[in-house]
């Protein structure tokens, strides 16, 4: 570690960007959370999807696009390894042919990495896995505020009979009383639905849901002003569903919707959590077979790491606001 404090990604000038761990940046791998302010998490998991699988591939891919992202934000000015110590602390061991059994696996883990005090940045892995994670925050930490940017509110009370699923997690996660209701909100809800009520659910629950038409065109900085104001000091969690974004941007995902936000809609959005009490943060339903180019998880890696710049903790030098 020469004259650093804490762990530092491994830099491309010491070791060919080709090379390395294959860790989140290229940060050490650590067999726990222990003695760590926040760790990346995988969760490889697609057995709660309901169209194009592949979303078990998604932490392993988003960690090798990692390879290219440096540690100092240039468009902020932070530098979280010099206020954080970080590490990877590697997957989940989900079961992969029990959705059900997979889910308290997640929240079991999570419990743990929570006693740590540290602060988890999963890599996804579909959307299922919020829930438990949910869970497990709310047993720390209490009923959470929720910011949740997806193109899906996934609030449906059960696909095929079943109440685990990645159309369901925020609805499980309110039927356990896991949310600050008057504090969660959703931006990016789009698409066609069953019924044209689809989206009032959360609203009637007290959300706010912010359809992804009233994004178009516009930068989203002056909503996230709104979102902090109204959030306060509560404990805040970010869930972030790279279907969310349009499919010209994030084709690697298995529902995808057109008329989706833009990065930089997405940027301002994470940066936007900057000043807020984040517990934790996720990134899910990366598709890496959908996902030709690599792009895809190439913004999703680059989102992570902005998350992580948004943690307590962590100074905002530069006011983009």
């Amino acid at each position: 570690m020469s004259e650093h404090r804490f762990n530092q990604p491994l830099g491309g000038n010491t070791m060919p960007r080709t090379g390395g761990p294959a860790t989140m940046m290229r940060l050490p791998a650590a067999e726990s959370a222990a003695g760590l302010d926040a760790c990346f998490i995988g969760i490889p998991m697609d057995i709660g999807t309901s169209n194009r699988p592949g979303t078990r591939l998604g932490p392993r891919q988003i960690r090798d696009e990692s390879r290219m992202i440096r540690p100092y934000n240039m468009a902020t000015g932070a530098a979280p390894f010099d206020h954080l110590q970080v590490a990877d602390i590697g997957d989940v061991p989900i079961n992969l042919f029990d959705l059900k059994k997979s889910v308290d696996i997640i929240a079991d883990h999570y419990r743990e990495v929570l006693s740590h005090g540290a602060i988890p940045l999963t890599l996804g892995g579909d959307h299922t896995l919020t829930w438990p994670i949910l869970r497990a925050m709310a047993e720390k930490h209490g009923p959470v505020a929720l910011i949740h940017v997806d193109a899906h509110s996934d609030t449906n009370d059960e696909m095929f009979g079943e109440k685990a699923a990645h159309g369901c997690p925020f609805r499980r996660a309110w039927d356990e009383g896991l949310l600050q209701n008057d504090k969660v909100f959703q931006i990016g809800l789009r698409g066609t639905g069953y019924s044209a009520e689809d989206f009032d659910w959360g609203r009637d629950q007290g959300w706010t849901c912010i359809q992804a038409e009233e994004c178009w065109h516009k930068s989203l900085t002056p909503l996230m002003a709104d979102i902090r104001d109204r959030i306060g000091d509560a404990p805040v969690y970010l869930s972030y569903d790279i279907d969310s974004l349009d499919p010209a941007f994030a084709p690697g995902t298995g529902t995808v919707e057109v008329g989706g936000l833009t990065t930089m809609q997405g940027l301002e959005i994470i940066r936007g959590t900057a000043g807020l009490n984040i517990v934790g943060c996720d990134l899910v339903e990366v598709s890496p077979p959908y996902d030709p180019a690599g792009n895809t998880a190439v913004i999703a890696a680059n989102f992570l790491y902005e998350m992580l710049c948004a943690l307590p903790g962590v100074p905002q030098r530069r006011s983009i606001r």
